[in-house]
């Protein structure tokens, strides 16, 4: 499916004619993360279904819609639940909700997942800010920016070398710090999914030095950046490294770790939007 101008201002348009709100701040909230949408303030919800040609997630754990209103005086959409590559969908239509923000003008998108742990300090429940990640999908050559480059939003060859605003990073150690939350740091790796990784995919990626792996966020950053939309992101670590092939890792447990995950992820980000 080819993503054009046009289709992007088709579904602008669409979410324009039902709310009042012209959104700064977009949160895009994955597995078992989609708690902070409850609490927006003057909510319209619309489900994925009712936007034209808005790719639709088929996975437990997100639940499907856009909620669109306030969060601590700021103007927000929230995306409850993405789509991913492994779920059939192409790059261009996995990142297109990012070129339907920019088109908003949302100004800055705040990006959550679950991921693994490849560092052996991190614990299941841990939050992690993303300083860098490593784009393994995109090094096989699935990069979201690949065909035409949409000359409205970026150049044709954007830098990628502050992907996550570190301005923004500033922020959240501040509210970490201030709410007695423990925020590791590290690198985010990204790979296709949607197998769990094997030991030794773990252990190679932590020699190349990742600290957490997941199935997805790098996409949408690489478009939020084309765009110059400034990017947060955060990973909720849902499962220890299992880097000598002694447990399993299962859908369940990424979604029992989410439980603990979102009280702390909704405190850092609602600190955030207080300070931005």
């Amino acid at each position: 499916m080819e993503i054009t101008l046009e289709l992007i201002d088709r579904i602008s348009a669409a979410i324009r004619s039902r709310v009042d709100v012209s959104p700064r701040v977009g949160i895009i909230l994955g597995t078992g993360l989609g708690g902070v949408a409850d609490a927006v303030k003057d909510a319209v919800t619309i489900p994925y279904t009712e936007l034209p040609a808005w790719p639709t997630s088929t996975v437990i754990g997100h639940a499907g819609r856009l909620v669109i209103g306030t969060l601590e005086g700021q103007s927000i959409l929230v995306m409850q639940g993405r789509v991913h590559y492994y779920e059939g969908y192409s790059m261009a239509q996995v990142t297109l909700p990012v070129r339907v923000m920019q088109r908003l003008g949302i100004e800055i998108m705040i990006v959550t997942n679950a991921a693994g742990a490849i560092n052996p300090e991190f614990l299941p429940g841990d939050v992690m800010l993303i300083t860098d990640n490593l784009n393994l999908v995109a090094m096989m050559g699935l990069n979201p920016l690949i065909g035409m480059n949409l000359d409205e939003f970026g150049p044709r060859f954007p830098d990628m070398s502050q992907s996550y605003d570190r301005e923004l990073g500033v922020l959240a150690r501040q509210v970490a710090i201030d709410n007695q939350i423990v925020l590791r740091e590290g690198v985010y790796a990204g790979l296709s999914g949607p197998s769990f990784e094997s030991p030794a995919d773990l252990r190679f990626l932590q020699t190349i030095g990742a600290d957490a792996v997941g199935m997805s966020t790098i996409p949408e950053v690489i478009v939020a950046r084309h765009g110059n939309t400034r990017a947060l992101g955060f990973s909720g670590i849902s499962n220890k490294a299992n880097l000598d092939g002694n447990t399993l890792t299962t859908h369940e447990e990424v979604l029992d770790a989410g439980r603990v995950l979102a009280p702390k992820l909704e405190t850092i980000i609602r600190g955030v939007l207080r300070l931005i």
